[in-house]
């Protein structure tokens, strides 16, 4: 493994490389970093060069004093990493937030992908009008206004399936909970206010893959992986376990991905 920081117009990202062969650039969600995929990098490394990073603003990474984040930034972020580590193209795999943020990749810089796996994005706008999940962001966003980030922390954590039943590497979730107010104070809006651009994702010139984890059915952040599946007219599949599987059983969640990134780009695809 080879880890920097890579410089993108004046902000450095830290980053990490794996492995050699097709590129795999995979975005972590709200509040992570690297760490969530460094078990399941270590397993694709024989099969892909695998890269992870910290978000800017997140960790390792900086930008943190840039003020609200924007998804577009984001995205751009993620076309640099792709450009100066992987030569241009990559598939890229997002869970949560990072799927989010795959989606917007997806329809900024099309020319980036090779393709997408968009792993759970919590994209509530695209449920009905009246679901109770479209409540989700403003719930924690006015707990974070009166209790600040341990309140609005401790509600995330309550509605994420799973967790507790495993244990976090105590290095990812020191990060984690350092990154919590830059989360909640900073990256929360873009989040809560992400709607698909339909017709930009329905036109894809690259295969996308909507999933959700076995164990999340019915969840805020596993529905609308299904909606944006259906209006997209793109694939879904169902991953083993819950939100962040890649965390409680990571040669589990590596198996699936290394399954999904194989059916959905053959090699000649790669080139």
């Amino acid at each position: 493994m080879r880890s920097g920081l890579f410089d993108v117009a004046g902000t450095g990202l830290y980053f990490e490389v794996r492995g050699s062969g097709p590129a795999l650039l995979m975005i972590s969600g709200a509040g992570g970093d690297a760490g969530y995929y460094t078990a399941v990098a270590d397993d694709l490394a024989d099969a892909f060069t695998v890269i992870t990073y910290d978000r800017r603003g997140n960790s390792r990474s900086d930008g943190r004093d840039a003020g609200p984040a924007r998804l577009a930034r984001q995205a751009a972020d993620a076309r640099a990493l792709v450009d100066g580590l992987a030569g241009g193209r990559a598939l890229v795999f997002g869970n949560s937030g990072g799927a989010i943020i795959g989606l917007t990749l997806a329809v900024l810089h099309p020319e980036t992908l090779v393709g997408l796996v968009a792993h759970e994005p919590p994209a509530v706008n695209v449920l009905p009008d009246g679901d109770p999940a479209r409540g989700f962001f403003p719930e924690l966003a006015a707990l974070y206004a009166s209790g600040g980030a341990s309140a609005a922390g401790r509600r995330f954590a309550e509605t994420t399936r799973g967790e507790g039943t495993y244990r976090w590497p105590t290095d990812v979730w020191r990060r984690f909970l350092g990154n919590q107010d830059h989360l909640f104070a900073d990256e929360w809006q873009a989040f809560a206010a992400f709607r698909p651009d339909w017709d930009a994702l329905r036109a894809a010139p690259f295969p996308l893959l909507l999933a959700a984890g076995a164990e999340d059915r019915g969840t805020y952040y596993a529905r609308p992986s299904i909606e944006i599946a259906r209006r997209i007219g793109a694939p879904w599949a169902e991953f083993p376990g819950i939100h962040m599987e890649f965390l409680r059983d990571p040669p589990r969640f590596a198996a699936a991905l290394r399954v999904a990134a194989t059916q959905m780009c053959p090699p000649d695809r790669w080139q």
